[in-house]
């Protein structure tokens, strides 16, 4: 088994990543959008007024409610015609809106891109991580995976810094029109490279490509000089073995019979419930409304806001270099420990010193603040996301991740669509929500059973299913015929002269 994956792999799950900086990137525009005067002013909105928190709330909740849908069509799209043109279609449809929203003559028109920017980031942010875990091998599967994670926060990083250089153009159209426009230069570059990007060798031999598979396989893990172990051959019979002892897998009614099955859509759903329920968009969303209410004035809440998103990009990384050792269960409890306590900490500051001029409660709040993230972005942001796609088995793989991630986008519309007239009518008060129900949701993460260093296969028997427990111990029937594959391609491969 390799423990590191190959350039050519490593490439492969690194374009991909272009689809998480453009989630994250899309999602978080909108937080440095609500930076701008030049917006505000153009549409006859104020970023405080409670006359204007449905419009502010509904530039948020359209797009979650977007996402929510692409989430329901994408196990249609990417198990019918494969991850690499659900990605395609995904792409079209986010360079379409940013044409929309920052051609935007009317709030109306504004909304209905961000709304189809939605459906297109919905699809995105979950044919991403399913195909990433698809493609790599398990010792660094965590690794690899953790590259979506990192995608977001550096899309949300560069949102925030177009933000701030936006900020000084003095034409006040210009500033906001420009910063949606680079919306579809991520989505751009992605579909422009997509066609050399290997499909996913699991939907490969799903879909009964298996010589192509094969190909893709041994491209993907090519066997090390020196060794015996060929786990290109190994990883294509424990995949085949998977794909026949679920000969109805597809039928999702068939499928939730299953108690193990319904085990692992439930654990999906609840990881980016728990994870959401910290109120981590929230913040980043109407963070510049956070940092004007403790003083922060003119430029300042937007370099803030940049500042405090590098740091995440930053941990994100740290993350991704340690959850393959530390585990992704426990990783997740100890991010959602942190988080209750440093948002505890946050909202007693913010209560306290909130519409003051006290310096010291600002710089307290900011740091309060820092720590919080600190938590998330290296316990919780990636690691959701790898845990949630590599529990489910391959024939179901797309609808478990498409649910877990609709639950994300589920609460990003409820907690964003009610947070400006929250913030308005009860001021910090909302934040008490982002403590106690992860606080309530605790316990449940230590029943979670830990997937680290397992291949995709030997996680579905990890959760019981014991018919593919036994395709697995007598796996050398498909060892053989992959060899046969082998050999067959190189009896017909043209000899050279």
């Amino acid at each position: 088994m390799p423990a590191s994956a190959s350039t050519y792999n490593s490439l492969a799950v690194a374009a991909a990543a272009l689809g998480s900086f453009t989630y994250g990137f899309n999602s978080s525009i909108i937080g440095s959008i609500f930076g701008l005067p030049g917006f505000f002013a153009y549409f006859g909105l104020t970023l405080q007024g409670a006359e204007s928190a449905p419009i502010v709330g509904a530039a948020n909740g359209l797009f979650a409610g977007g996402g929510l849908i692409g989430c329901i069509i994408v196990p249609w799209v990417s198990d019918k015609l494969g991850r690499i043109r659900a990605m395609q279609i995904a792409c079209a449809l986010i360079v379409v809106s940013a044409a929309i929203q920052s051609a935007s003559v009317h709030i109306g028109m504004f909304l209905v891109g961000r709304f189809i920017c939605g459906v297109g980031t919905g699809i995105i942010n979950t044919t991403v991580p399913l195909y990433q875990s698809e493609i790599s091998p398990p010792k660094s599967r965590g690794r690899m995976v953790a590259s979506h994670g990192i995608g977001l926060v550096t899309g949300y990083s560069m949102a925030a810094y177009s933000g701030l250089g936006c900020y000084f153009e003095p034409r006040e159209q210009v500033q906001w029109r420009l910063l949606l426009a680079l919306q579809c230069v991520a989505p751009g570059i992605l579909a422009c490279v997509s066609p050399w990007v290997p499909e996913s060798p699991r939907w490969l031999i799903m879909n009964g490509k298996e010589e192509r598979a094969l190909k893709v396989l041994r491209r993907l893990h090519p066997q090390r000089p020196g060794t015996d172990h060929d786990f290109a051959a190994s990883e294509y019979a424990q995949i085949s073995q998977e794909v026949e002892a679920n000969p109805e897998a597809r039928n999702i009614f068939k499928l939730l019979k299953s108690p193990s099955i319904r085990k692992r859509f439930g654990m999906g759903i609840f990881i980016h419930f728990i994870t959401q329920s910290t109120g981590i968009l929230v913040v980043n969303n109407y963070q510049i409304l956070l940092w004007q209410n403790v003083g922060l004035k003119g430029y300042m809440p937007l370099l803030l806001y940049a500042i405090y998103l590098t740091w995440a990009s930053f941990l994100n990384v740290v993350s991704s270099l340690i959850v393959d050792k530390v585990g992704r269960v426990r990783m997740l409890i100890i991010g959602m420990c942190g988080l209750i306590c440093m948002l505890s900490v946050f909202t007693g500051l913010f209560a306290t010193y909130a519409g003051t001029d006290s310096k010291g409660g600002q710089v307290a709040c900011i740091v309060a603040l820092f720590l919080w993230l600190t938590f998330y972005a290296t316990c919780v942001d990636a690691v959701s996301f790898i845990y949630c796609a590599e529990i489910f088995p391959t024939q179901m793989r797309s609808q478990g991740v498409a649910a877990s991630t609709g639950t994300l986008f589920a609460m990003t519309l409820l907690l964003t669509q009610v947070a400006a007239t929250a913030f308005a009518e009860v001021g910090w008060k909302f934040y008490l929500t982002f403590i106690i129900v992860p606080l309530c949701g605790l316990p449940v993460l230590w029943t979670f059973p830990e997937t680290k260093g397992l291949s995709l296969e030997e996680i579905a028997v990890l959760f019981g299913d014991g018919a593919i427990d036994a395709a697995l111990e007598s796996d050398g029937e498909k060892l053989e015929q992959a060899k046969m594959v082998e050999t067959v391609e190189d009896s017909t491969r043209p000899t050279k002269v």
